[in-house]
């Protein structure tokens, strides 16, 4: 009960944060108004607009298929419809949580429902993390290589968010492959949040609880150990990721193309997007939506007018976070609903 509160209360923190930054965007920018913004919707190419939310929709279904290659790497098979169920817990509960804490724990609830181990479960879902913070590493490092002048075009603020939305990514990967290939580290960071959790008295028996973590700590090592040596099923986890990554980057440019933004311009507003997808990263979700909408204007602002710039970002989020948040949160209450109703017959 004090769990569904507790989620019900995030998602409610989740929906006001939202609101609270689409109103800052609309009232406190001038050039900004709902008519140009409904007639910037009208004149959108269908085929470009359905371009956009396919790309925005690519976001859930390819992490679905990362994380369901993951489980199968440790020789487990998992039906893509399951992944989805995965995905979307991940992305939903990520948004609405403090600091991004409660993707991970949801995805795997589920995946542990379904009888994964949970050893096998956070070895999954660890190697996905891997290969995610990898994939927003390599489009930085292509676009830093390849689009080096359009950095500079970023105001310093904006300059400084990239940069440290890269090196936060560069800790998150190095940080990850050490848990993945040391589950001594795993384990005392385990223990360390055991014994707080225990001296705040949330829970009892911590001799018995720290006796389960040892087991369970060697279960996952050997776990881990079955996948060294085994480099395919890990290029098709990054393979995933980076498609992931991909999509969300290119859902404004989608929507720049219906809009009848010249196709010239395409290569240099994807490359904006790519920066500001690394910036956002310097900021955990929920607080990264409003570095996020910074970023974006001041990216957007230097190819186009700034009711353009606007109009642009508030579909392209709306299309690429909002509504992916909203289906992800539809399927989450599904699949829960749908499990607590097996369980029930059963």
């Amino acid at each position: 009960m004090n769990s569904t509160k507790s989620k019900l209360l995030w998602s409610l923190l989740f929906l006001l944060i939202a609101a609270g930054t689409i109103w800052a965007f609309t009232s406190q920018n001038r050039s900004f108004s709902f008519a140009s913004f409904l007639a910037y919707l009208e004149g959108a190419s269908p085929g470009w607009f359905l371009t956009a939310l396919a790309s925005a929709l690519g976001f859930i279904f390819f992490e679905a298929a990362a994380v369901a290659a993951a489980c199968r790497a440790f020789g487990y098979r998992v039906r893509l419809s399951r992944g989805l169920v995965y995905s979307a817990s991940d992305i939903y509960f990520s948004a609405i949580t403090p600091s991004a804490t409660g993707g991970q724990p949801a995805c795997a609830y589920f995946m542990i429902r379904d009888g994964l181990p949970g050893t096998v479960a956070t070895a999954a879902l660890l190697a996905n993390l891997t290969m995610y913070t990898l994939s927003i590493l390599l489009i930085g490092l292509a676009v830093f290589l390849f689009f080096p002048g359009i950095f500079l075009s970023f105001s310093p603020l904006s300059k400084v968010l990239i940069l440290l939305g890269y090196i936060f990514q560069l800790g998150l990967t190095a940080f990850f492959v050490l848990l993945l290939k040391n589950e001594r580290l795993l384990h005392r960071l385990c223990a360390a949040v055991l014994h707080f959790l225990c001296k705040l008295r949330i829970l009892r028996r911590k001799e018995e609880k720290l006796e389960k973590l040892a087991n369970m700590m060697r279960r996952y090592g050997e776990t881990v150990a079955s996948l060294r040596g085994k480099l395919k099923p890990m290029i098709a986890v990054f393979f995933f990721n980076l498609l992931q990554r991909l999509c969300s980057v290119s859902v404004p440019l989608f929507v720049f193309l219906a809009a009848g933004g010249p196709a010239a311009s395409a290569p240099l507003l994807w490359a904006m997007e790519s920066y500001v997808i690394i910036g956002s990263n310097c900021i955990p979700i929920p607080g990264a939506m409003g570095v996020s909408d910074y970023l974006m204007l001041d990216a957007f602002e230097s190819i186009m007018t700034r009711p353009q710039a606007a109009n642009l970002e508030l579909l392209s989020r709306s299309l690429s976070f909002y509504l992916c948040i909203i289906l992800c949160g539809l399927v989450v209450l599904a699949a829960y609903l749908i499990q607590k109703r097996k369980e029930h017959i059963c």
